[in-house]
């Protein structure tokens, strides 16, 4: 894989739920081709409103899916199905044999660990635990956690560092091919849940600082959460999101999410931004307001 990074397609409308689950006629995940080599899929909001995004990197001996989404059940939410399905169809072009594929996470959490279980007897396949003695043993870190490590796809090399914080297993990935930087939880258009406001901020500084050193070309989350009016996102729960913002940002975003992290970094309680929203810390303030939200909201369709 050469002339990276390569100029992709974003031009998608991403499935974004039901007012009505039950007549929901949408498939359980939507998949979309950035390239031939790199896929995003995202879970239906009808299935799970996290609704996490998850994405497949293939390289030339071997292929990374990034995180198993918010549903076990693969009745409900047939993913290893789906990904033996796109590799097969990957290698009619690329035949080899015994390609493997890695299974791995942006963090522990479990909207993005929770079909685990449906790649354990796969052929071919290594599943890293969300375990952060297996995280650390698996990429090589010796200096968790800003130590920037390498994972090599076969002509795909990843630059992997750790951005604890939101999780203490929160990572983020550039990806030179793409220009994508996954950024799991830590950035995205949506609640950006800082439960450790001090590690957070120090991760985003470092996130920052890796970003500006690479051709970053998006900056890919694993949700949405906003509305297309500024300040204003949906409430939790929520499983119709028809007025989306796009899911990539932009780097000065990026910086903008840096910059409100190290303005609220002592302030506990829940920041309102533009693009985004900061909930600071896990305690009272921050944590009873997404309680009460996530309540008023178990029922809410319609966009804010």
């Amino acid at each position: 894989m050469n002339d990276a990074p390569v100029s992709g397609d974003l031009n998608v409308r991403w499935i974004h739920g039901s007012r009505n689950r039950r007549t929901n006629t949408d498939p359980p995940m939507q998949v979309h081709a950035y390239d031939p080599h790199t896929y995003i899929l995202r879970q239906n909001k009808a299935v799970n409103y996290e609704a996490p995004f998850l994405y497949l990197l293939f390289g030339n001996e071997r292929a990374l899916l990034w995180d198993t989404g918010a549903t076990a059940a693969p009745d409900l939410f047939p993913l290893r199905a789906t990904i033996d399905g796109m590799v097969d169809e990957w290698l009619k072009f690329h035949p080899q044999d015994n390609y493997e594929l890695i299974v791995a996470h942006s963090h522990g959490h479990g909207d993005h660990v929770a079909a685990d279980p449906q790649f354990a007897d796969r052929p071919h396949t290594v599943l890293v635990e969300a375990d952060l003695d297996r995280i650390k043993s698996f990429y090589g870190f010796t200096q968790w956690p800003y130590q920037v490590v390498q994972l090599d796809l076969g002509g795909r090399v990843l630059d992997i560092t750790g951005i604890p914080g939101h999780d203490t297993r929160s990572l983020a990935v550039f990806d030179p091919w793409s220009g994508f930087l996954l950024t799991g939880d830590t950035v995205y258009p949506g609640r950006l849940y800082a439960r450790e406001p001090g590690p957070f901020a120090m991760s985003m500084e470092h996130l920052a600082e890796f970003a500006d050193a690479r051709p970053v070309t998006h900056v890919m989350g694993c949700h949405i959460e906003q509305s297309r009016t500024p300040r204003r996102d949906y409430p939790i729960g929520c499983t119709y999101q028809p007025k989306e913002p796009p899911l990539q940002m932009t780097m000065e975003q990026l910086h903008a999410v840096r910059d409100a992290t190290r303005a609220v970094r002592d302030r506990p309680g829940i920041h309102v931004f533009d693009d985004f929203t900061i909930y600071n810390g896990s305690g009272p303030s921050a944590g009873m307001a997404a309680r009460v939200l996530l309540a008023r909201a178990r029922n809410a369709v319609s966009p804010p």
